[in-house]
């Protein structure tokens, strides 16, 4: 059991609930913590307040799935927190081990390639860019070296950008709802793969440069990176409204493919469209150059 997360995960969780949420009545007393009270929690949980101190705690071992589930249904948690909790409390302590450089497989870059009107990126478990095409480079990332996912030791991250870099800052109207998808994806990782040295690297690198990133991390959302809509101010085309779709790539189930895409006849599947011919202009203008 990982219990300094998971005892961290049910206080955070267990603080944003107030009687009222969970239909009890405090008769007009005076409260001194935030949420809910340990004992309160464990009574609708179905639990005895000691035990549920001591998991709490991070004293007691080995808890059921019933009982973890019960304890989710009284902290009202959605599908993906749910399994954050049992991944917390199924998890051993190891030693962090620095995992393999991620690939992409030959299959994943012909699909890549095959998306010529069609921003798209292949995102790691540690949302690392793997690849991407001219166009998804162009639309997200257009300042940053276009080969340099090719180098594992210089890929882009996406978290890491979102925090420490002003361009993407810039990028995103809503800074801070991007930001905090981000975190709660980290979060979700963190949890399957406590053990993941280069991850816990990552978020300690991001804790000590981002007072921002550390109120994020504190309050312990999970949300896995799934489908999102954004504005975009880019720097070429100006205003533009986008949904993130990333979809698990079968063979490499740690990987994503993240597709870019707009409303049908809007003005920014417009300016997407611009943006694609300008790629392909300036692809054009390079081949010419090569082989002269």
């Amino acid at each position: 059991m990982n219990s300094a997360s998971l005892g961290d995960f049910l206080r955070a969780r267990r603080a944003r609930l107030v009687p009222d949420d969970v239909g009890l009545s405090t008769f007009g007393e005076r409260r001194r913590v935030s949420g809910l009270r340990r004992e309160e929690l464990a009574r609708l949980a179905g639990v005895s307040a000691s035990y549920y101190t001591r998991l709490e705690q991070g004293q007691s071992v080995n808890a059921s799935e019933a009982v973890l589930d019960a304890i989710a249904t009284a902290l009202r948690l959605d599908e993906h927190e749910r399994r954050h909790l049992h991944d917390l409390a199924s998890s051993r302590p190891k030693p962090r081990r620095r995992p393999p450089v991620e690939k992409v497989d030959a299959a994943t870059r012909d699909l890549l390639r095959s998306l010529v009107d069609v921003p798209a990126l292949v995102i790691g478990r540690r949302t690392d860019v793997l690849a991407w095409n001219d166009l998804g480079h162009a639309l997200l990332a257009g300042h940053v070296e276009r080969d340099s996912v090719d180098r594992p030791a210089d890929r882009p991250n996406l978290a890491r950008m979102a925090f420490r870099d002003p361009h993407t800052r810039e990028l995103y109207v809503d800074w801070h709802r991007k930001a905090r998808t981000l975190v709660g994806n980290l979060r979700h990782v963190a949890g399957r793969h406590p053990d993941d040295a280069a991850l816990a690297e990552l978020i300690g690198e991001l804790s000590m440069n981002s007072p921002e990133f550390v109120t994020m991390w504190s309050d312990h959302r999970v949300q896995p990176c799934e489908a999102g809509s954004y504005e975009l101010r880019h720097p070429t085309v100006g205003s533009v409204t986008i949904t993130q779709q990333n979809l698990v790539l079968a063979r490499s189930p740690e990987q994503s493919l993240c597709m870019v895409t707009t409303a049908a006849g809007s003005s920014s599947a417009d300016s997407i469209g611009l943006l694609a011919r300008s790629v392909r202009d300036a692809g054009a203008q390079r081949t010419t150059v090569d082989a002269s």
